[in-house]
């Protein structure tokens, strides 16, 4: 396993980590969770991803009794939550990151997750409701009751990841250090325009999820879709119509001589082409199955052998050019 710096930050993190979106009580139950996070501890993951909003709270009361049956020594890993959506209607208590959800929800997933702290702690989506001038001081307050360490966003802007970083350093705040971005071979956006001098001037790391596109870009819907599946067992209309699209699913049959030519699943090939991004510090894959942590964590073998002539085929494939990427 190799390890990547969380952006300028002095911790690093897995090239790999595990997440328990969709996953954790839905598909996975606290024995299994031992087993998957076992798995992905001896291959080398060191970061374990997790959220408020996810499965109503009991994705965080997994992992927590997971950990907490595991037993490992706390300053061996990491774990990251995060907070916007909230578990109740109550109306300072969803969709905000004011200061009274930001300190009640961090002590109530504390509390699910049966630990001091979390290494992470990230702000699940902007709050266009909120002063960041708010938010900033609260999660500046949530890090040094040693609550968390260290503090991100998810699925911001880069100017809004500017101005509260701007904030944090106008009145010697915590600043946050890391974005965690939807990344993947269907959706980039993130990775281009201004987001990429954002990283490359500024350092924010990045601790990217849905590596394969709710499952699309590893295969398993080529020929519709598995009961066992994520889209089987779940049964959603937004799953359904992702597994479903022609266009996508015509895409990734288009990198399976790509993916044989390096030897490699349709799940290694994908995520490997994220970790050739340089603005990643870590790819969060998900995992229902013992035998798919360990198909996912070979893609770090992968990631090597693709040559600059391979992803432009991929960019073909998938109709990206260049100046696209740039822009």
């Amino acid at each position: 396993m190799n390890y990547r710096h969380l952006g300028r930050t002095g911790i690093r993190v897995s090239e790999l980590s595990l997440g328990s979106w969709i996953t954790f009580n839905r598909q996975v139950d606290v024995d299994s969770a031992v087993e998957i996070m076992k798995t992905a501890y001896d291959l080398g993951v060191n970061f374990f991803d997790n959220a408020e909003v996810y499965a109503g709270g009991k994705s965080e009361e997994v992992m927590g009794a997971a950990l907490k049956k595991l037993g490992w020594r706390r300053g061996s890993y990491l774990v990251s939550t995060k907070l916007f959506w909230g578990l109740h209607d109550g109306v300072n208590e969803k969709d905000t990151l004011n200061r009274k959800r930001l300190i009640e929800g961090v002590n109530g997933s504390l509390g699910r997750m049966q630990l001091d702290y979390v290494d992470i702690l990230y702000c699940h989506r902007p709050d266009k409701t909120t002063p960041i001038e708010e938010t900033v001081w609260a999660m500046h307050n949530i890090i040094e009751w040693g609550k968390a360490l260290y503090w991100g966003t998810s699925e911001w802007s880069a100017a809004e990841i500017m101005e509260a970083i701007a904030i944090a350093e106008r009145h010697h705040l915590h600043k946050p250090v890391t974005e965690q971005p939807v990344y993947n071979l269907f959706e980039r956006k993130r990775f281009s325009g201004e987001y990429v001098r954002f990283y490359r001037d500024h350092g924010y790391g990045t601790t990217t999820f849905s590596p394969l596109a709710l499952g699309v870009l590893s295969g398993k819907y080529n020929q519709g879709i598995p009961m066992d599946s994520r889209a089987g067992v779940l049964k959603s209309d937004w799953m359904t119509e992702s597994a479903t699209d022609k266009d996508k699913i015509a895409k990734v049959q288009a990198l399976e001589p790509l993916a044989k030519e390096l030897d490699c699943t349709l799940s290694q090939l994908s995520l490997a082409w994220c970790l050739k991004n340089p603005f990643v510090s870590t790819v969060i894959t998900g995992a229902s199955r013992v035998d798919q942590v360990h198909e996912n964590m070979k893609a770090g073998y992968v990631a090597p052998k693709i040559t600059p002539e391979m992803m432009e085929q991929i960019d073909v494939i998938f109709g990206v050019k260049k100046e696209e990427e740039d822009d």
